[in-house]
């Protein structure tokens, strides 16, 4: 007995039914798809409800950065941008180095570095431990004033560092710094006397007028300034009193 062959009728009902239901899945793609996406935009379904601050936090806050962060990033947890982020905290005052990363499910970590205030610089911002210009403002007397040409930041502070170390043996403490745009070397100790040591070996210079001072202060004239450009010797300016002192 020949077994008859399935009729077209059957066969395009099994071809339309497949078909329906392969476009009933891509829909079902294309919809889960689309309301996944609006999910995740909607920060009030997965919002950002913490931000947590570590690091040693003496000029920024964990207020300051959480209300920064919120005022400016109100995407939901998974769509916010974490570089975006960490750009945003390293462009804040006093923050030099920053970290950002997600923790499941609402919280983000940042870790901040913040920046060493070592001198003032050219009376418009500070430098930090590396010698970098930063902005911020800073309300300490005991700061050195540093001035030199752009770009000579590092080259000015290490310099400060190097002289107020010989100083150090004598008491003396340098108040302003100025560095030339041809690299010659002047400072103002705190007590008044205007240091000038030139363009070259400037460290051994200093060390002569640390090796002199003892005798110098033992005058009874105060220091105005000394002259260090010289290959032996110096080079004392000193104060002329006024008629009142000099009657006193």
């Amino acid at each position: 007995m020949e077994q008859q062959a399935p009729s077209k009728n059957i066969l395009s009902t099994y071809q339309m039914g497949g078909l329906v239901f392969l476009i009933l899945v891509i829909l079902s793609l294309f919809y889960a798809g689309w309301w996944l996406d609006n999910w995740l935009e909607d920060a009030q379904k997965a919002p950002v409800k913490k931000v947590l601050v570590s690091g040693n936090k003496v000029h920024v806050s964990q207020e300051s950065i959480e209300q920064s962060v919120k005022a400016r990033h109100k995407e939901s947890f998974f769509k916010i941008d974490v570089d975006s982020v960490h750009q945003q905290i390293e462009a804040m005052p006093w923050v030099y180095r920053a970290s950002v990363r997600k923790r499941w499910p609402n919280t983000l970590n940042i870790h901040v570095v913040e920046e060493i205030a070592s001198a003032r610089w050219n009376n418009d911002s500070l430098l930090n431990q590396y010698g970098q210009a930063f902005d911020a403002r800073l309300e300490d007397a005991a700061l050195p004033s540093l001035f030199g040409p752009g770009g000579s930041e590092k080259t000015a502070l290490q310099g400060y560092r190097a002289m107020q170390t010989l100083l150090n043996s004598e008491n003396l403490t340098i108040e302003e710094l100025y560095l030339s745009e041809r690299f010659a070397w002047n400072i103002r100790l705190k007590n008044g006397v205007k240091l000038n040591l030139g363009r070259s070996e400037f460290v051994d210079r200093l060390q002569r007028f640390v090796d002199v001072y003892p005798l110098l202060k033992q005058q009874d004239k105060q220091i105005e300034y000394v002259d260090l450009r010289y290959d032996t010797g110096l080079a004392v300016g000193w104060k002329q009193l006024t008629e009142q002192e000099q009657e006193s």
